[in-house]
Protein backbone atom coordinates (compact mmCIF):
# COMPACT_ATOMS: atom_id res chain seq x y z
CA UNK A 1 0.00 0.00 0.00
CA UNK A 2 1.36 3.41 -0.91
CA UNK A 3 1.66 6.17 1.66
CA UNK A 4 -1.23 8.55 2.10
CA UNK A 5 -0.74 12.18 1.15
CA UNK A 6 -0.85 15.14 3.53
CA UNK A 7 -4.28 16.07 2.18
CA UNK A 8 -5.60 12.53 2.70
CA UNK A 9 -4.16 12.50 6.22
CA UNK A 10 -6.02 15.76 6.95
CA UNK A 11 -9.29 14.17 5.77
CA UNK A 12 -8.67 11.14 8.02
CA UNK A 13 -7.82 13.37 11.01
CA UNK A 14 -11.12 15.18 10.52
CA UNK A 15 -13.03 11.89 10.41
CA UNK A 16 -11.16 10.63 13.48
CA UNK A 17 -12.36 13.57 15.59
CA UNK A 18 -15.78 11.94 15.94
CA UNK A 19 -14.37 8.53 16.86
CA UNK A 20 -13.92 7.07 20.33
CA UNK A 21 -11.00 4.75 21.08
CA UNK A 22 -11.97 1.16 20.21
CA UNK A 23 -9.02 -0.45 21.97
CA UNK A 24 -6.56 0.13 24.79
CA UNK A 25 -2.93 -0.95 24.99
CA UNK A 26 -1.85 -1.49 28.61
CA UNK A 27 0.88 -3.13 30.66
CA UNK A 28 1.07 -6.15 28.35
CA UNK A 29 2.19 -3.88 25.51
CA UNK A 30 1.61 -5.19 21.99
CA UNK A 31 0.97 -8.95 22.10
CA UNK A 32 -0.08 -11.18 19.22
CA UNK A 33 -3.66 -10.91 20.54
CA UNK A 34 -3.42 -7.11 20.30
CA UNK A 35 -2.23 -7.31 16.69
CA UNK A 36 -5.02 -9.79 15.82
CA UNK A 37 -7.67 -7.52 17.38
CA UNK A 38 -6.30 -4.38 15.68
CA UNK A 39 -6.14 -6.24 12.35
CA UNK A 40 -9.82 -7.24 12.69
CA UNK A 41 -10.82 -3.69 13.69
CA UNK A 42 -8.98 -2.17 10.73
CA UNK A 43 -10.64 -4.64 8.37
CA UNK A 44 -14.06 -3.79 9.79
CA UNK A 45 -13.67 0.00 10.12
CA UNK A 46 -10.57 1.18 8.18
CA UNK A 47 -9.99 4.09 10.60
CA UNK A 48 -9.53 3.42 14.32
CA UNK A 49 -8.43 5.21 17.46
CA UNK A 50 -6.37 3.40 20.09
CA UNK A 51 -5.61 4.62 23.61
CA UNK A 52 -2.18 3.83 25.03
CA UNK A 53 -2.48 3.58 28.82
CA UNK A 54 0.11 5.04 31.21
CA UNK A 55 1.23 1.57 32.33
CA UNK A 56 2.17 0.53 28.78
CA UNK A 57 5.92 -0.13 28.46
CA UNK A 58 5.96 1.57 25.02
CA UNK A 59 5.44 5.22 24.11
CA UNK A 60 2.43 6.00 21.85
CA UNK A 61 4.71 6.75 18.85
CA UNK A 62 6.46 3.39 19.29
CA UNK A 63 3.08 1.61 19.46
CA UNK A 64 1.98 3.36 16.26
CA UNK A 65 5.23 2.46 14.47
CA UNK A 66 4.92 -1.23 15.40
CA UNK A 67 1.24 -1.44 14.41
CA UNK A 68 1.87 0.25 11.07
CA UNK A 69 4.87 -1.88 10.15
CA UNK A 70 3.36 -5.21 11.24
CA UNK A 71 -0.16 -4.64 9.85
CA UNK A 72 0.68 -2.55 6.73
CA UNK A 73 -1.37 0.33 8.10
CA UNK A 74 -0.94 4.09 7.75
CA UNK A 75 -0.13 6.38 10.66
CA UNK A 76 -2.63 9.25 10.80
CA UNK A 77 -1.74 11.00 14.05
CA UNK A 78 -0.62 10.74 17.65
CA UNK A 79 -2.08 13.16 20.18
CA UNK A 80 -0.98 12.51 23.74
CA UNK A 81 -1.86 8.89 24.48
CA UNK A 82 -4.28 8.50 21.55
CA UNK A 83 -3.15 7.13 18.20
CA UNK A 84 -5.14 7.04 14.96
CA UNK A 85 -4.43 4.37 12.35
CA UNK A 86 -5.87 3.78 8.86
CA UNK A 87 -5.81 0.83 6.50
CA UNK A 88 -7.94 0.28 3.39
CA UNK A 89 -10.29 -2.66 3.95
CA UNK A 90 -10.31 -5.55 1.50
CA UNK A 91 -13.97 -6.31 2.25
CA UNK A 92 -16.43 -6.27 -0.62
CA UNK A 93 -19.86 -4.60 -0.16
CA UNK A 94 -18.28 -2.10 2.24
CA UNK A 95 -18.59 1.69 2.28
CA UNK A 96 -14.92 2.64 2.06
CA UNK A 97 -13.58 5.97 3.29
CA UNK A 98 -13.26 8.29 0.29
CA UNK A 99 -9.71 9.62 -0.01
CA UNK A 100 -9.60 12.13 -2.85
Amino acid sequence: MENITTKQRAILRGLANALDPVMQIGKEGLSQNSFDAIDALLEARELIKIKVLKNCPLQPKEVMKEICSKLSAQAVQVIGSIIVVYRFSTKKDFKHIELI
